[in-house]
């Protein structure tokens, strides 16, 4: 009788390269369905005729958050599209488990109610994040304490209420950058959460270094095309649990066509990220050599987004690019520019914005996937340019056509 010869060791299972998860994960039983593209369940419910197994399903999500077993029960529970994006999520990241919200600051919302649900409520951070987070942690909406502190003070800023550790590296919108491993070593058993939004798993996986929850707002690079909004905290299956228990609680979910649309994101999400960080880093070399900028921030550890700190009017930069859109946001394939003082960074306090490194002549650029030369000529005419005249000054033109 024939038996299956073993496998020679040269076929034995190995662990994908990112790339080659960024495209199967999620995906991988398609083929097995007689599918190639995966389906989008836009079910908000779904039909049960043993009510008495239902109850019992409900139950046992209520008492331990975990995924239920069998067909979906409510779409607030959880959706097959969308858990698709979070199984390829949580390979990406290289951690247990994934779970989606509606947008960025839903899933930190949600991670903070985790944590006080256990009698949790305060929270160390580091100083720059994103304005809204900075926001929600330090206006005590949702009930916390924050201790703002330098990455060296965190071990003698953890209490034992301690919710957990929140860094953004690079942070937004500085690009600075932080020893998560060190910074991990000072938690102690406090989780450390990293805001891996700028970066993605595709340069650094922060669970590799002692990170223990990794929050995304999706919306940025993952999605990757500026028109889909999401968010997903990566984690361990027993913090996901809570969080899934918070989601259903509170309602924050994500829609099964926005997770269709990040789970496509993520396919060419490594091809993304690195074609548009060789033009930042090329941007950033001239912008360094340009005499008109006083100071350029790229993180070492590379990526597509550049900030720079101009020696003009900041707001004339912005009011004269023609190819690079000026707008809030951040990580699509064409590149954008703002004002970090006027928008995303406008709700911190001004005194904070400037001692994190946040200042009037600061400008934040997410390069995308447009030729160099040309974003770069857009970028130095828009440094040169001069302001652009009213309508009531120049009649029916609202700008000089002289360059």
């Amino acid at each position: 009788m024939d038996t299956e010869a073993p496998l020679p060791p040269s076929a034995a299972p190995r662990t994908r390269a990112l790339a080659t998860e960024a495209v199967h994960a999620g995906r991988d039983d398609l083929a097995s369905l007689g599918l190639h593209a995966p389906p989008i369940d836009l079910s908000t419910t779904y039909p049960s005729y043993d009510s008495r197994a239902e109850a019992e399903r409900i139950d046992a999500f209520a008492a331990t958050g975990g995924r239920l077993d069998g067909p979906p029960v409510y779409a607030r529970l959880d959706n097959p599209t969308t858990a698709r994006f979070e199984t390829a999520l949580a390979r990406l990241e290289g951690t247990e488990s994934a779970v989606a919200f509606a947008s960025g600051m839903a899933a930190l919302t949600a991670v903070l109610l985790a944590r006080a649900s256990l009698g949790l409520r305060h929270v160390v951070a580091v100083r720059p994040l994103y304005g809204c987070s900075d926001h929600l942690l330090g206006a005590g909406l949702l009930g916390t304490e924050v201790t703002w502190t330098d990455p060296a003070g965190i071990a003698d800023a953890v209490r034992p209420d301690t919710a957990l550790v929140m860094v953004e590296t690079p942070a937004n919108p500085t690009l600075a950058e932080i020893d998560i491993r060190a910074v991990a070593h000072s938690c102690g058993s406090v989780p450390l959460l990293v805001d891996n939004t700028f970066a993605t798993p595709v340069l650094q996986r922060p669970v590799e270094h002692g990170a223990r929850v990794v929050l995304h707002s999706a919306t940025k690079y993952l999605g990757g095309h500026g028109d889909v909004m999401g968010g997903v905290v990566a984690c361990d299956e027993e913090f996901a649990a809570r969080l899934r228990q918070v989601r259903f609680a509170t309602g924050g979910v994500l829609h099964p066509m926005a997770g269709y649309l990040l789970l496509r994101g993520l396919s060419t999400l490594p091809v993304r990220v690195r074609a548009a960080s060789g033009s930042a880093a090329e941007l950033a070399r001239r912008l360094t050599a340009d005499p008109r900028v006083a100071r350029v921030h790229y993180p070492r550890i590379s990526g597509a987004m550049v900030s720079f700190e101009v020696y003009g009017d900041p707001h004339r930069v912005i009011g004269a690019v023609r190819l690079i859109t000026p707008a809030v946001s951040l990580g699509s394939v064409d590149s954008l520019i703002q004002h970090p003082a006027s928008i995303s960074h406008r709700i911190v306090d001004e005194g904070d914005r400037r001692s994190a490194g946040v200042g009037e002549r600061l400008l934040r650029m997410s390069v995308g996937l447009e030729d160099v030369e040309d974003l770069w000529a857009d970028l130095s005419q828009a440094l040169s340019d001069p302001p652009a005249r009213t309508g009531a000054e120049t009649g029916t033109r609202t700008r000089s056509a002289a360059r």
